[in-house]
């Protein structure tokens, strides 16, 4: 059998969405769609390496179940895509599916535990009601099992993990196109996600964290970028984050598994009241802190960061953010866990941070005199799934060796997509090159000394006060353009005098015109 290519598996796992378009909303049967895809993952896995201890073993089965036992997921009959698929008739199946889970969740308690907990495949909520709910499930189960649709890495071939990551980030970004304002809650665009990593240049053996994951795209994103400038280490790297939406975070729990990152620990609490990536009672450090976490979220936990007592790992030292946006609330957790000395932070935020005043104009001073600020970079707008305002990447580097900050505008330079733009890769190579050179660009990029970003714009940040942009118009030579109008004046009478000589000959003048 010919391997399936990418594009392939993309179009039937895409296509099993039909079953659900119009009826449900795209931000809850992604859910349905990714698990499916996971239990339809590890069937095939658990096949492909039960042949191999079948052929390794000549057939004992005791020793065969002995060593799947040992596997990285242990797989109950009960919980197998083939078993669900042969039951895909039953009038229960959505309560054969949640069943299903259940016990995989049970034998795989270290991985697995409450990752299926947010998912009800019998929810008359979501899949409507018995008939119409058996149906989809129906349709779910039976696309899924198309035999196109083989993910064991026999018939794959090569790496199994990539192309499986694929299409799970294949799926997840195409939820978040189609899910409206939703989607940017969960997932970052590829291409900025890249942008990131490549500005961030994280290096073998880091602590990497995402206070604000969603599914995991960026951070997986920052880490292979180690596998692509250090082959020969792939995988040195520890992986961390924290997400406060249930079923976010297991589709990120997912995600760090199907792309092989099994050991990575990704917490399931609100990082700015209840952080759990803790450390001998204080807040874990890491070498580089990345997150883009959501717009001016409202309504935080500003009481608590405000209280008498303050936050209870003084986060709030250098400042409260106002109630209504927690914008600099999630950049102190990000500084206050970076490394001292070494660690670096990009966080993707909307233009405000960069010069609202207030209390966060406090705190932008704050961290301008501390030296922290090191890089403003402004994005074109429309990159981003939900909103189309423009945002930007802010670089704070604890290892800084100038007092100097560098603003690039690459807000006009991209791909114009019909939905949404996109950044290319030479604008992402370009933007790179910028903050590597560290060197003022004509209309681009501007190093700024600390003394014109604190004396000559009082710690205003908004990009336009230290890039010029502005592109002069060309002078008019006004005694040209009048000449031009007179030779055009004159080239129009004689036409006209023409055209009503032929139409003389031809005695089609207007009755009153004949001469």
């Amino acid at each position: 059998m010919t391997p399936p290519t990418k594009e392939e598996i993309f179009a039937i796992v895409w296509r099993a969405c039909d079953t659900f378009r119009g009826a449900v909303d795209p931000s809850e049967y992604k859910n349905y769609i990714l698990v499916t895809l996971f239990i339809k993952y590890l069937s095939d896995l658990a096949r492909d390496r039960r042949a191999e201890y079948m052929k390794k073993y000549k057939g004992d089965e005791t020793r065969v179940e002995r060593a799947m036992a040992k596997e990285r997921f242990v797989l109950p009959k009960e919980s197998s895509f083939e078993n669900l698929h042969q039951q895909r008739s039953e009038p229960n199946i959505g309560e054969l599916m949640n069943i299903a889970l259940e016990k995989l969740e049970d034998e795989n308690k270290g991985k697995l535990d409450k990752v299926f907990r947010m998912i009800d495949f019998n929810s008359e909520a979501n899949l409507g009601e018995t008939k119409e709910r058996n149906r989809r499930l129906k349709n779910l189960l039976e696309d899924f099992a198309n035999p196109k649709l083989d993910l064991r890495p026999s018939v794959l071939g090569g790496d199994r993990r990539d192309i499986i990551g694929d299409v799970y980030e294949y799926l997840i970004g195409q939820f978040a196109a189609n899910a409206g304002k939703k989607g940017g809650e969960f997932y970052t665009p590829p291409e900025v996600s890249t942008l990131l990593a490549r500005l961030l240049d994280p290096q073998p053996g880091m602590l990497i964290c995402d206070p604000a994951c969603g599914s995991g795209s960026l951070l997986i994103r920052v880490a292979t970028e180690i596998g692509r400038t250090h082959p020969d280490r792939l995988n040195d790297y520890s992986l961390f984050g924290q997400e406060s939406n249930g079923s976010t975070w297991a589709l990120c729990r997912m995600n760090m598994f199907l792309h092989g990152m099994d050991s990575a620990r990704i917490e399931w609490c609100d990082t700015l009241n209840s952080p759990k990536l803790i450390e001998n009672d204080t807040l874990k450090k890491f070498h580089i802190v990345v997150a883009n976490p959501p717009f001016s979220l409202d309504k935080w936990g500003q009481e608590v960061w405000s209280s008498e007592s303050g936050d209870l790992f003084k986060r709030h030292l250098r400042g409260i953010p106002p109630k209504s946006k927690a914008d600099y609330a999630f950049i102190l957790h990000m500084i206050d866990t970076a490394l001292e000395g070494e660690g670096r932070i990009g966080v993707i935020v909307p233009h405000g941070v960069l010069f609202r005043g207030g209390s966060e104009g406090k705190i932008r001073r704050r961290l301008i005199e501390e030296n922290l600020l090191e890089a403003v970079i402004g994005l074109p707008a429309n990159l981003f799934f939900g909103t189309g305002i423009p945002a930007a990447i802010v670089l704070f580097n604890k290892a800084k060796s100038t007092e100097d900050v560098l603003f690039i505008d690459a807000s006009r330079e991209y791909d114009d997509g019909k939905n949404q733009n996109r950044l290319r890769p030479e604008d992402i190579e370009k933007i790179t090159a910028t903050y590597r050179t560290f060197e003022t660009i004509e209309k681009y990029s501007y190093r700024a000394t600390r003394s014109e970003i604190e004396e000559e714009n009082d710690f205003n940040l908004n990009i336009p006060r230290y890039v010029d942009t502005f592109e002069e118009e060309e002078e008019i030579n006004i005694a040209a353009v009048q000449q031009e109008i007179d030779t055009i004046e004159s080239q129009l009478a004689e036409t006209r005098a023409k055209m009503a000589g032929y139409l003389k000959e031809l005695n089609l003048l207007p009755k009153g015109k004949k001469k």
